[in-house]
C-alpha cells in the first residue's frame, strides 16, 4: 500500500475563447498564384457565357 497518493488537479476552465492568432501577411508568390487563378476564373467563365449565348442565338 502506498505511503502517499497524488490529487489530480484539474486545470480552471477557460469562459472567454482563445484569442485569434493575428494572419501573417501572404508572401509574393502565393500573391502571383492568387492573380493567376483569378484572371483564368474570369476567362473562364466569360467562355462560359460565350457558349451560351451563341447556344441561344442558334436556336
Amino acid at each position: 500500500m502506498p505511503a502517499f497518493t497524488f490529487e489530480k488537479i484539474t486545470p480552471p476552465v477557460r469562459r472567454a475563447p482563445a484569442a485569434a492568432t493575428p494572419k501573417k501577411p501572404r508572401g509574393l508568390i502565393s500573391q502571383m498564384i492568387d492573380r493567376f487563378a483569378e484572371r483564368r476564373a474570369r476567362r473562364a467563365s466569360q467562355a462560359e457565357r460565350a457558349m451560351r449565348r451563341d447556344e441561344e442565338t442558334a436556336k
